[in-house]
C-alpha cells in the first residue's frame, strides 16, 4: 500500500504541468463549474477553518477562498510538491495556506475543522475499500462535531444508455487525451480506470457512513456522471 501511495504520488508529479489543462479539456469546462457548486455548498457552514484535501493545483481552495468569508482560514493540502507550488503561483493564492501533507495522515488535531471539501480526488485514495474507509475517518477525526465533508466526485449514471455512454467515453478517449496533451500514457490509463472502477452515488454514500458519518446527501450532476455527497459528523 506505500508503495502504491508513492506511485501516485510520483505520477501526479509528472503530470502536473498539463493537469489543470486536461481536466478543462476533457470537461469541457464544466469541472470549473461543478467546483463552484461544491464550494457553494460548503461555504453554507460557515466557521474559522475550511481544508480542501488533495487539492492539487488549488482550484477547489480558490473557489473556497471566493465564498469564505475575510475572517476564514482556507487551507489546501495535497502530497504533491510540483501542485503545489503551481497553486501559489495562481492569482488569489495568497489568501490560501498551501500545506504539503498526506490525506491518511492530516496534520490537524481532533475536532479542529468546520469544513472539508475533496474534488475529484477521493477516488485515487480508493487503492481499496479499506483505504477509502480509514482516509474517510482521518477526514472524520479532524473535523468538529457537526463539520461537513463535501465531496466532488465521477460517478456511475443510473441509466444504462448514459451510463454505457460515459464509459466508453472515459474507456476511449480519457486515456488518449490524457496521453496527447501530457505525454504519459501511464497516467491516464490509471486515472481512466478509477473513473471506471468507482462507486455509485448510493455506494459512496455508504462508504461515507461506514466511515462514521450521517445526515448524508447526495446530488447528482448531468444525469448522475458527477456527484456532490455533503455529510455531517
Amino acid at each position: 500500500m506505500k508503495g502504491m501511495s508513492k506511485a501516485i504520488r510520483t505520477m501526479f508529479d509528472e503530470v502536473s504541468p498539463t493537469y489543470e489543462l486536461i481536466n478543462h479539456t476533457l470537461t469541457f469546462g464544466l469541472d470549473t463549474i461543478w467546483r463552484r457548486s461544491a464550494a457553494a455548498f460548503a461555504a453554507r457552514k460557515g466557521g474559522a477553518v475550511w481544508v480542501d484535501m488533495c487539492s492539487g493545483t488549488g482550484e477547489m481552495a480558490l473557489s473556497l477562498r471566493r465564498f469564505a468569508a475575510a475572517d476564514t482560514r482556507v487551507i489546501g493540502v495535497d502530497f504533491s510538491t510540483p501542485m503545489l507550488r503551481k497553486a501559489a503561483r495562481k492569482p488569489g493564492a495568497g489568501g490560501v495556506l498551501f500545506m504539503l501533507a498526506d490525506a491518511k495522515t492530516l496534520p490537524f488535531r481532533s475536532g479542529s475543522l468546520e469544513v472539508l471539501t475533496v474534488a475529484f480526488a477521493i477516488r485515487n485514495i480508493h487503492t481499496s475499500k479499506q483505504a477509502l474507509v480509514g482516509t474517510l475517518e482521518e477526514f472524520h477525526r479532524a473535523l468538529k462535531p457537526d463539520g461537513l465533508l463535501v465531496s466532488l466526485e465521477t460517478s456511475q449514471p443510473s441509466s444504462k444508455l448514459i451510463r454505457w455512454l460515459f464509459r466508453s467515453y472515459v474507456k476511449w478517449l480519457v486515456k488518449t487525451i490524457g496521453h496527447a496533451i501530457s505525454s504519459s500514457s501511464s497516467a491516464y490509463a490509471y486515472l481512466s480506470s478509477t473513473v471506471l472502477r468507482f462507486y455509485s452515488t448510493e455506494g459512496f454514500g455508504g462508504i461515507i457512513r461506514e466511515a462514521g458519518f450521517s445526515r448524508i446527501r447526495f446530488y447528482p450532476v448531468m444525469s448522475g456522471i458527477v456527484a456532490i455527497h455533503e455529510a455531517r459528523k
